[in-house]
């Protein structure tokens, strides 16, 4: 089976929906945040902090290109995946990817007690807005789209499984 890919703003559930997802299909779940934070040995708003974005992407691309060249994973990205098109041309390579998305204020309420260093801003609802619009012609790359904002966690795997079903997977 290929990997199952879920990417989308931070917020719209990746990651709790990727390990309910991998539990209810028994494939090994990965977070991709989670594997940067370990090669690094900090957590992701410290190498924001110390090192700068671009750092970060760099750290990220070895990452997924590492995850790409498995099989039988499903992959929570980080929001900012997207930006290098490269990332997005190796998760194709054996994954189905799915886009979760959700409203701005669903997002903030989702977020607001975690430390996301792109949102240490004085409105963050504003700067959601503004990181969504920015970052759609990133997320339209895929047919597979689910709004997570008025969804619970088992809708959306249910909805996930009807795609991979239908895909072959």
């Amino acid at each position: 089976m290929d990997n199952i890919v879920l990417i989308g703003f931070m917020g719209t559930g990746k990651s709790t929906v990727g390990q309910h997802l991998s539990e209810r299909l028994e494939l090994e779940f990965v977070d991709s945040d989670e594997v940067i934070e370990e090669r690094a040995g900090r957590e992701i708003s410290s190498i924001f902090a110390e090192y700068g974005e671009e750092y970060f992407r760099d750290l990220e691309t070895e990452v997924i290109t590492d995850l790409s060249r498995q099989q039988r994973l499903v992959i929570s990205t980080g929001g900012g995946v997207v930006l290098r098109q490269e990332n997005i041309e190796q998760l194709r390579k054996k994954g189905t990817i799915i886009l979760l998305t959700a409203e701005p204020e669903v997002i903030l309420d989702r977020v607001k007690d975690s430390d996301r260093p792109l949102l240490e801003v004085p409105e963050p609802l504003e700067k959601i807005k503004e990181m969504l619009a920015d970052r759609r012609e990133y997320y339209d790359i895929t047919e597979y789209k689910i709004d997570t904002s008025q969804m619970s966690v088992a809708e959306v795997v249910a909805e996930i499984e009807k795609i991979i079903s239908n895909e072959g997977g």
